[in-house]
Formats: C-alpha cells, sequence, structure tokens
C-alpha cells in the first residue's frame, strides 16, 4: 500500500527520483518563494550579460582571449568585495577600502623599489599596512559608535594625502619585480592547469561527501546522493570546458607570442575563496558575524563580543583591499596615486551587492564577491564593445547596483513576511 501511495503521489515524467534531486528542488522553490534569492539574481544577470554581448560581439566577446581577460580585469574588484562582505554582514560600510588598497600598495612599491626590500617582505608591508587602517576604522566604529561611513569617508580623504605623500604629487612607482607581475600576467602551464582541476574537483568531491556522512552518522538532515553527485558533475562541467579552452592557444599572434594556460590569478581567488569561506562557515568566530549583522543586540547578550567582531571584519576588509593593492601594482606594472581610485571602491561594493550580500547585514556569502565581480567585468568589458560613450558604463553599471539593492530590500521584506527573518 506505501509502494502505491508513492508511485500515485510523484509524477512519472520527471525525470527525477522520488527523492533527492525533486525534493532539493521542491525546497529551493520554497525559498525562493520566502524571499530567499541567494545568488540566483547574479547568475542569471551573468548569464544574460554574457547571451546580450555576445550576440551584439560575437568575434571580439565571446572569445577564450577575453574569457581570460575578463578573469584578470575584474580581480582586484573581486577581492576588495570578498573582504567587503565581511563589512557588509554588520551591516557597515567601509568607502575607504579603494584607497587603502592604492595606499597599501604604494608602501610595497617604497619599499620593493626604493628600499630594496625582497618582494615577499614588501608584501607583508603592503598587507600589515591594510591590517592597521582596518584596526584603526574598527575601533573607532566599534570603540566610539562613530557611523562607519563618517569614519570611513574620512580616510577615503585621508588615504589620498597619504598616497601623495608617499608617492608625490604627479609620481608613479614602478614595479619591475617579476614575480609580483607575474601574479596578474602569468599563466600557469597546461599541465599545472589541469592538476589544479583536478584537485579542485577531487577535494570539493572529498570535502562534501565527508561533511554529508558525518551530518548523516550524526542524524542531522543532509543532501541525498543524488543531489550530492549533480552538485559534483556540474562543477566538474564547468571546470573541465573552462580548463580547456584557457588551456589552448589564445595569443593573436601565436608567432611571436604563446598564451595558453589558466590564469595564475584564478588560483589566487581560489584560495582566498576557500579560506574566507571557511572562516565565515566554518568557525565560531563566522557565526558570530552573522549573529552581529543579524541583531547586534542579541548577539551581545547571548555574551558574543560585538565590538572584537566589528573590529575583526573591518581589520579583514582592509588587508583584503590591500591583497588587491599587491594585483594592482602587478596589473599596472606601477603604481599612481589613481591607483585604487576612480570607480574601484563603487564597483566593488556593487560586485558584493550584486552577487547577493545584503545591504542590511546577516545575509552573504563570500562567493557573491566573485558573482557580482564577474557581472561587473563583463559589463565594463562588453560595453565599450558596442559603445564608444563612456558614461554609458556608468549608468548601465549604476542601473545594476540599483536594481540588486531593490531585488535585496523586497526579498527582504517577503522574507519577513513569511517569518525567516
Amino acid at each position: 500500500m506505501s509502494v502505491e501511495t508513492q508511485t500515485t503521489d510523484l509524477p512519472l515524467d520527471t525525470g527525477l527520483p522520488p527523492s533527492g534531486l525533486r525534493e532539493a528542488i521542491h525546497d529551493y522553490r520554497q525559498r525562493l518563494r520566502g524571499g530567499d534569492l541567494g545568488a540566483l539574481p547574479a547568475v542569471l544577470g551573468l548569464v544574460v550579460l554574457v547571451i546580450f554581448f555576445s550576440a551584439l560581439r560575437r568575434e571580439s566577446f565571446f572569445t577564450v582571449f577575453n574569457f581570460a581577460n575578463l578573469l584578470q580585469q575584474g580581480a582586484m574588484v573581486i577581492v576588495i568585495a570578498m573582504g567587503l562582505v565581511f563589512v557588509l554582514l554588520l551591516g557597515e560600510i567601509d568607502l575607504a577600502a579603494g584607497f587603502t588598497a592604492g595606499t597599501s600598495a604604494a608602501i610595497m612599491g617604497v619599499t620593493l623599489t626604493q628600499k630594496g626590500w625582497a618582494w615577499p617582505l614588501a608584501a607583508v608591508a603592503c598587507l600589515l599596512t591594510g591590517t592597521v587602517v582596518g584596526l584603526v576604522i574598527g575601533t573607532l566604529v566599534a570603540r566610539l559608535n562613530i557611523p562607519s561611513f563618517v569614519v570611513t569617508l574620512s580616510f577615503f580623504l585621508g588615504l589620498q594625502g597619504i598616497m601623495l605623500l608617499v608617492i608625490g604629487e604627479g609620481g608613479t612607482i614602478p614595479i619591475r619585480d617579476e614575480t609580483v607581475l607575474k601574479i596578474m600576467n602569468g599563466n600557469l602551464s597546461v599541465a599545472v592547469g589541469w592538476v589544479l582541476f583536478a584537485l579542485i574537483v577531487g577535494g570539493y568531491g572529498l570535502q562534501t561527501f565527508l561533511v554529508r556522512r558525518r551530518r548523516l552518522l550524526g542524524g542531522l538532515p543532509a543532501p541525498s546522493q543524488s543531489v550530492w553527485l549533480a552538485k559534483l558533475a556540474m562543477l566538474t562541467v564547468l571546470l573541465l570546458v573552462a580548463t580547456y579552452f584557457l588551456s589552448g592557444e589564445r595569443s593573436r599572434r601565436p608567432e611571436l607570442v604563446s598564451i595558453k594556460g589558466v590564469p595564475i590569478i584564478v588560483p589566487v581567488i581560489l584560495v582566498l575563496l576557500v579560506g574566507l569561506t571557511f572562516v565565515l562557515q566554518r568557525t565560531a568566530f563566522g557565526r558570530h558575524v552573522y549573529a552581529v549583522g543579524g541583531n547586534a543586540e542579541a548577539a551581545r547578550r547571548a555574551g558574543i563580543n560585538v565590538p572584537g567582531i566589528r573590529v575583526a571584519c573591518f581589520m579583514i576588509g582592509s588587508t583584503m583591499a590591500a591583497m588587491a593593492g599587491i594585483l594592482f601594482a602587478s596589473k599596472d606594472a606601477s603604481i599612481s596615486p589613481s591607483t585604487g581610485g576612480s570607480s574601484t571602491l563603487l564597483y566593488a561594493v556593487g560586485a558584493a551587492v550584486i552577487g547577493g550580500t545584503s545591504l542590511f547585514g546577516g545575509r552573504g556569502k563570500v562567493r557573491d564577491a566573485i558573482l557580482g565581480g564577474l557581472v561587473v567585468a563583463v559589463i565594463a568589458n562588453g560595453l565599450p564593445l558596442i559603445t564608444e560613450k563612456s558614461g554609458i558604463q556608468y549608468v548601465v553599471t549604476g542601473l545594476v547596483l540599483l536594481l540588486a539593492a531593490s531585488v535585496d530590500a523586497l526579498s527582504r521584506r517577503r522574507a519577513a513576511a513569511a517569518g525567516r527573518v
């Protein structure tokens, strides 16, 4: 009788097993209806933009060369946005992140080029500069209760002055260290690229398998085997296609210079993604960050050191900005007073929000920075191919950010109505 009930309750033409994938899809639909959109808007936006630009400029946009260029073009914004995710999770903002990157890069440039330091020491000096900036900002916000908007706006202006003092009015600091330059301009060998592919797929499969097994043994809810296999298969196919194309020749003049392999910046960003995701998803500190962002007063009453969490998040955000400063120096082979300026901060904030991190705090993941950063990079890369008016790029990016913020606000309202927040 139970068998008959199961067979009559489930449609036979779904192509899905009675449980597992079908239940996962049902649960996902329920979360969407409850306002938990996650990264769906960013993924859909990225797909639509790629199709749009490919249809208009297939010969210049939809190429392996441009695909690799997109990864390198959006790297700095993605790294800054990764740090901003921690700040935004608290419901705070860091307007100084762009110039934190520039100032930290200037310190690296001085120690590397003028002082003759080895590149590891210069890179450490760069990262420590960002950490100190975040410590000061976080202390002013968390201990003195000065609004983060005011504090970081002050640092936005002050750090520009520090950069001018370090670099000099209208001056630049050239970067000639080959190791630093390769970070943004070099590629892995084809063999190493495939090894990286195997490590990522194997590592993800093993880690998720062990987590699922541990939850099942503990009597906790866990994804079904079909859901686990489906996610692993999708990741494998996606990375397989990307690695295959990046391993091919993409130089426009291969007889003069050969360009093959996965860009070095890709494993750099992957390491940052894995490390920061582990901090947010697998540690007590990460749980405390979400708790403070969701309800600071409730977190305080639960015994969480709210000021300490805020200071730590600003320190992480500024350190990641300093990491982006290293990438700026590598990409441009120089550091100038404009490094980290212009629209860098706006694009970084936009990347985090477009990817799915809430401006209201308490909701977001590190991966949001990558998804949103790719959306911003596609817009910045594709629009110049169809129009010479640079103003349109700012208008479109601003509209996309406004749309993302609107979706965030509406989904949050819907989640509140559904009793999820």
